[in-house]
């Protein structure tokens, strides 16, 4: 078949891109068209998304796109974080920039919601994981703090459905991000309006519920004469990306089957866990703290959040504000000098939560627990990597007890599997084979369910066949396994503390 090209618009915390998978009915290849930072700006003591400059950058994209391969491109989707929204008004109005959920006003808001419902009600009615900047806890802050935006919205759209309502103006909420807001119900497939009501929120903004694979329609008249872009359809992919991110998973693997391996979707955070035919909401899910979030094709993602590479990245960012410059291949030859196994954070301490002086929130979380201070930037970039993947090892272990059999074989997938070193370390503490590979696991996933839409690929198995066909990936073995299950023995107990 001719070559036909889908957009996929990724965009994470830390960057955005805009990419074009060209499908030849058998191989499958990226390229990128545009790649652009992103993070939170601070405004009056506020952390917020600047939408503007993504949506110029989308823009931009889409135009340069046009320009490349023409009348080639079948469809765009949209795939985002998880967690985060927007709200519009009267009139369809945008009510402001949507907020980062790194912003400090998800503080005390999980004691606030836990006043209303309980601990135990809120997961029986969402499954997911408890974390004080799900959607559900920012909403709360809206109320509590008696928001007038919160007064006098109609709509609630997450960032992804924001950027497709832009794109066709067509507003819906597509189900895996919708259910990272913990007011999802997972089981009934519906928002939890009998949580929202006993919590005082408004269920009239939540939406229409929409699942992967979506054709919302045409792009809007004004984004097709801006962008060159004529008789191009919007798909919805998984919108959060790491539903996404799942699809490319290359492993020879049947829905219905028992998997015996896990994922790692590794970026600014860590999402690891198995894809399971049906929601587990379980006392032990629950108080193993994992959560139940919605995949492709009807089944969900039972995973746990963890931080990932937001450590290193607000280390790069401090130390490059004070002129030291490193790029990403000094940090590797830095952490590879250092003395391994020498110290260990637990990477979800609060302490590393929000931005700030990252190397020295590490160096005092060592102080007080009594470990060597890292020396250097290499010791504090070591401490930070051997510690997520000690963390790994934790929730593996966690994992491996929820599904009830061993897991032979990890696999890293995203902008992480880049960063060798966390692999062979991943592979070392948890002491299993890891699989890395393919690098924009996001993109790719994006891709496939929009070539499923079209009829291009006739379903999430043969999806994978061809991603397995069409990219390389790179194994890494356990070594010095010794070493780190004695190291293991000193983190564990900083985390049960």
């Amino acid at each position: 078949m001719a070559e036909q090209v889908y957009l996929a618009v990724d965009l994470g915390a830390s960057s955005g891109r805009v990419l074009a998978g060209l499908f030849d009915g058998g191989r499958l290849r990226l390229e990128e068209v545009h790649r652009f930072d992103n993070g939170a700006i601070d405004l009056g003591g506020s952390l917020y998304w600047d939408l503007p400059a993504l949506w110029k950058n989308i823009s931009d994209g889409l135009r340069i796109a046009g320009v490349t391969y023409g009348d080639r491109i079948r469809s765009v989707g949209v795939d985002t974080w998880g967690v985060d929204f927007a709200l519009l008004g009267r009139d369809d109005t945008l009510l402001g920039n949507p907020y980062s959920y790194r912003d400090r006003r998800t503080e005390g808001m999980m004691d606030a919601a836990f006043a209303r419902a309980s601990r135990d009600e809120i997961f029986d009615h969402t499954g997911l994981q408890f974390m004080p900047f799900n959607t559900l806890y920012q909403v709360l802050a809206m109320r509590q703090s008696r928001s007038p935006l919160l007064d006098v919205a109609e709509s609630f759209l997450m960032i992804p459905d924001l950027i497709h309502w832009l794109l066709t103006g067509v507003k819906a909420n597509e189900v895996t991000n919708a259910s990272t807001t913990q007011f999802y119900d997972p089981r009934k497939q519906t928002w939890a309006y009998d949580l929202f009501k006993k919590l005082d929120l408004p269920t009239n903004i939540l939406g229409k519920l929409i699942q992967p694979g979506t054709k919302l329609g045409k792009l809007r008249a004004s984004v097709a004469a801006d962008t060159g872009l004529t008789n191009v359809e919007v798909v919805v992919p998984g919108t959060h990306d790491t539903a996404s991110a799942v699809v490319a998973v290359p492993a020879d693997y049947k829905p219905g089957e028992h998997p015996d391996w896990c994922y790692i979707s590794s970026g600014t955070w860590s999402l690891m866990g198995v894809e399971v035919p049906q929601p587990v909401v379980s006392e032990k899910v629950r108080q193993l703290n994992f959560t139940n979030e919605g995949g492709v094709g009807g089944t969900t993602r039972l995973l746990k959040n963890i931080t990932g590479l937001w450590l290193v990245q607000e280390c790069r960012r401090v130390w490059n504000q004070a002129g030291k410059e490193y790029r990403w291949d000094a940090f590797n030859r830095l952490s590879a000098e250092a003395t391994p196994l020498r110290s260990f954070i637990d990477p979800d301490d609060p302490a590393f939560a929000t931005p700030g002086n990252m190397p020295e929130a590490i160096a005092s979380y060592c102080e007080r627990t009594g470990q060597p201070v890292p020396e250097d930037d290499g010791a504090v970039i070591r401490c930070a990597l051997e510690s997520i993947a000690m963390k790994y090892r934790y929730v593996l272990g966690a994992l491996e007890e929820l599904v009830e059999r061993r897991i032979e074989t990890i696999h890293i997938i995203g902008g992480g599997t880049q960063n060798r070193q966390l692999c062979q370390a991943t592979a070392d503490a948890c002491g299993r084979r890891v699989v890395a590979g393919p690098i924009e696991a996001t993109a790719i996933g994006n891709v496939v369910i929009q070539a499923i839409a079209a009829g291009a690929v006739g379903s999430l198995s043969e999806a994978r066949e061809v991603i397995r066909d069409s990219f390389s990936v790179e194994t890494f073995e356990p070594r010095d396994t010794a070493a780190w299950n004695e190291a293991y023995s000193r983190f564990e107990k900083l985390i049960t503390r």
